[in-house]
């Protein structure tokens, strides 16, 4: 029994060929990446205008809330995927 999962691997690691051990080695090696560039909106600036749909298929936008409520515009990122 040990012999054959011992052979298995062996196979495995003969069809992989010299680039078995390196991948690790060449992901290590790679360099950050870059910051991501700073946002062109920052807090207390004054939102663009944009329309979205509700829970119920209606068209919100912003424009409509503009003078009688106040709006907090929040992103979520992986919200609701279960991940």
């Amino acid at each position: 029994m040990l012999r054959r999962t011992a052979v298995k691997m062996l196979g495995t690691l003969a069809l992989l060929g010299p680039r078995a051990g390196t991948s690790l080695l060449a992901q290590e090696k790679k360099e950050a990446p870059p910051p991501p560039p700073e946002p062109n909106i920052k807090v207390g600036d004054t939102f663009p205008d944009f329309t979205l749909l509700d829970q119920n298929r209606n068209k919100v936008s912003l424009h409509d809330f503009k003078g009688k409520k106040n709006v907090v515009v929040a992103f979520v990122v992986f919200a609701f995927t279960g991940g």
